[in-house]
């Protein structure tokens, strides 16, 4: 059955990925039509995260952001396909890194952590590996169709990216800085963990939540740099991404000072355009459940 629906799926997938861009965007409007107002999809949950995390806007203002947001998704879901018929020359063109150098440098001295959220076009962001010259690593959640998880390694593979398994990420990397191999491992970090591995909890957008606290364990025991990828849309299918360093040398980090560092620079960039965060999942979720002290 998994091959039966990977190959229904991927000839339409495959024509969407090299349609020219006004049917392309075409494509995305008439989907916005249909997940917006037919659909309705996750509509509840998406207001209610906004009102938590945005209380400051009005209500005019955040159906505002409401609607920019689902645009947006829209967006975002034909440009994981575009990426299919995407090569390196034009993802340079649509995706732009402004300081490559920051990166440069630190991979001079050891592996780097660069931590990002669920927000603009985190598909693309697997093309910083495109002016690295260490090993290129994206952590990634399985998909349950083997062919379709297939297909995602393969493109990514063509960025220089080799993808790893969440549950097999510390696995991996004590594998390679054993076996001397640098790396660029990139983590998408503000997922909820779930109650029974909660282990630390912060402000986030004002409210309290589990935080995962993973990623900075691993930089700390490997002594890893780690780097902050902000990234701005520019226009409808362009991104500009800047690297901020957070930790140069993860075994001098403090108790969740990178962690921290990282929360706090999510929060900007979800406050400077909020229509480009990932309002659809549930990240306060466990709002209400914090340990007292």
């Amino acid at each position: 059955m998994q091959l039966v629906v990977f190959l229904l799926a991927y000839p339409v997938l495959r024509l969407i990925s090299i349609l020219p861009k006004p049917l392309f965007y075409g494509f995305s409007d008439i989907a916005f039509v249909l997940i917006f107002y037919l659909a309705r999809y996750r509509r509840k949950v998406v207001q209610e995260n906004l009102r938590l995390a945005l209380p400051e806007l009005s209500a005019e203002e955040r159906r505002q952001v409401e609607k920019k947001f689902y645009r947006h998704l829209c967006d975002l879901l034909l440009e994981m396909v575009k990426t299919m018929d995407l090569s390196k020359k034009e993802v340079a063109k649509r995706y732009q890194i402004l300081n490559p150098e920051l990166i440069q440098n630190l991979e001079k001295e050891r592996s780097v952590l660069v931590l990002c959220t669920h927000y603009a076009n985190w598909e693309w962001n697997t093309s910083i590996n495109n002016v690295v010259t260490s090993s290129g690593f994206a952590i990634y959640q399985k998909i349950g169709n083997k062919y379709f998880d297939r297909l995602i390694k393969k493109i990514r593979a063509k960025w220089n990216t080799d993808p790893i398994e969440q549950k097999n990420t510390v696995k991996r990397m004590y594998e390679n800085e054993r076996k001397g191999i640098r790396g660029v491992y990139g983590i998408v970090n503000d997922q909820s963990p779930m109650m029974s591995r909660a282990q630390y909890w912060s402000p986030f957008m004002g409210i309290t939540v589990p935080i995962f606290v993973g990623a900075e364990s691993l930089a700390k025991k490997l002594d890893l740099a780690t780097v902050f990828l902000k990234v701005t849309k520019v226009k409808r299918g362009y991104y500009q991404a800047e690297f901020i360093p957070i930790n140069d040398k993860g075994s001098t980090a403090g108790e969740h000072e990178i962690t921290e560092k990282f929360l706090r620079l999510s929060e900007q960039q979800i406050r400077e355009q909020p229509e480009y965060y990932l309002w659809t999942h549930r990240r306060w979720k466990h709002k209400d459940k914090a340990p007292q002290a």
